[in-house]
C-alpha cells in the first residue's frame, strides 16, 4: 500500500520543496525553484493554490484523476488528497503556488466563509483555466504577497 505523506504545516511543506520558510502561516514559492520531487501522495493540512505553467503529468485528485493543463489554477483545501500518477517518477513542475495554514484566517469572514467556495472541492469536475490577462493579475498578486513575506516582522505592532 502506497504511503500517504501528511502535510501538517508550512515549514513543513517548505523543507519538502528545498525553500526557505519566511513565515510560519504562509508561503508563495516559484515551483521552478524547488527541488524535484519523488512522485507520491500528499494528504493535505493546508489550503493551497497553484498556477501551473506547464503540463507536468495527471494528478490524482481525491479520487477522480485530472490531466490539468498550463494556465491552470489547481486549488487544494485541508484533509484533501492529492498524487501524481505512478507512471510519473520524479515531479519538476512549474509555475506558482500559494500555501497557507487555516490558522492565517481563523476568525476572519474569508475563514467563517472559505466553504462558500467550491473550486476546494472535491466535487470540481473542470479546471479553472485562466486568459492571459487573469493570468497575470494572479502573478500580480502572488508578487505582492512574496514581496510581504520578505519584510522584516514589524515589532511596532500595538498589542490591545
Amino acid at each position: 500500500m502506497e504511503e500517504i505523506v501528511k502535510l501538517e504545516s508550512v515549514n513543513t511543506y517548505n523543507k519538502m520543496l528545498g525553500v526557505e520558510t519566511l513565515h510560519p502561516l504562509v508561503t508563495v514559492i516559484d515551483l521552478s525553484k524547488a527541488k524535484p520531487m519523488t512522485a507520491q501522495t500528499l494528504n493535505f493540512g493546508l489550503y493551497a493554490i497553484y498556477l501551473k505553467e506547464l503540463k507536468c503529468g495527471e494528478l490524482r485528485y481525491g479520487r477522480n484523476n485530472y490531466d490539468y493543463q498550463e494556465g491552470t489554477l489547481v486549488f487544494i483545501a485541508p484533509g484533501q488528497v492529492v498524487g501524481v500518477q505512478p507512471s510519473v517518477e520524479t515531479i519538476e513542475p512549474k509555475g506558482w503556488g500559494l500555501v497557507f495554514d487555516p490558522e492565517l484566517i481563523k476568525g476572519t469572514h474569508l475563514g467563517k466563509h472559505i466553504a462558500d467556495y467550491s473550486f476546494f472541492s472535491y466535487d470540481v469536475n473542470e479546471a479553472l483555466h485562466l486568459s492571459e490577462k487573469e493570468r497575470q493579475l494572479v502573478m500580480d498578486c502572488l508578487g505582492k504577497i512574496e514581496y510581504e513575506l520578505q519584510q522584516s516582522i514589524d515589532t511596532n505592532i500595538v498589542k490591545p
